[in-house]
């Protein structure tokens, strides 16, 4: 259901976005040679569980976390959840995480290092799916923060 909650988020926002499926883009490796993209085009989502808190941050797929800036930020240590708590959270399987048709609403953040790019690339609720989007539509469709997080 992970990709069919996705299109209906599209669908509630009036937006015709092409769900594209490939065999495998569970990494972001994986990804970019199905999309014939670089690394760094795969807009990776990553849960985070803060204090009380999940929070997702959006970041180009060839960067890495910074600690310090995510402390600094959000004034908590980085956090993973456990595999299960993420398709609890989300609604999508690992490897298809994305702000998309999420089961619950949550707190979006996007990493300054999307702007390097045109287009980006995040899944779609499955380990074969993403979508292609304007960095300024990711913004759009997720409401999502601009934060810098990643290593420089």
């Amino acid at each position: 259901m992970s990709v069919q909650d996705v299109r209906e988020f599209f669908q509630e926002k009036k937006r015709d976005v092409e769900i594209l499926t490939f065999e495998d883009t569970s990494t972001v490796a994986k990804a970019a040679a199905s999309l014939g993209v670089t690394p760094g085009e795969i807009a990776k989502s990553l849960l985070f569980k803060t204090k009380d808190e999940f929070i997702m941050v959006l970041m180009a797929g060839d960067k890495r976390l910074d600690n310090r800036k995510f402390k600094d930020t959000f004034h908590a240590k980085a956090k993973m959840p456990e595999v299960e708590e993420v398709l609890a959270v989300t609604g999508h399987p690992v490897g298809g995480v994305c702000p998309f048709g999420l089961k619950q609403p949550l707190p979006i953040y996007l990493d300054q290092s999307l702007k390097a790019y045109e287009y980006v690339f995040p899944a779609a609720g499955a380990t074969n799916a993403a979508v292609k989007l304007r960095v300024d539509e990711l913004q759009q469709l997720t409401g999502g923060q601009w934060v810098d997080v990643a290593q420089d």
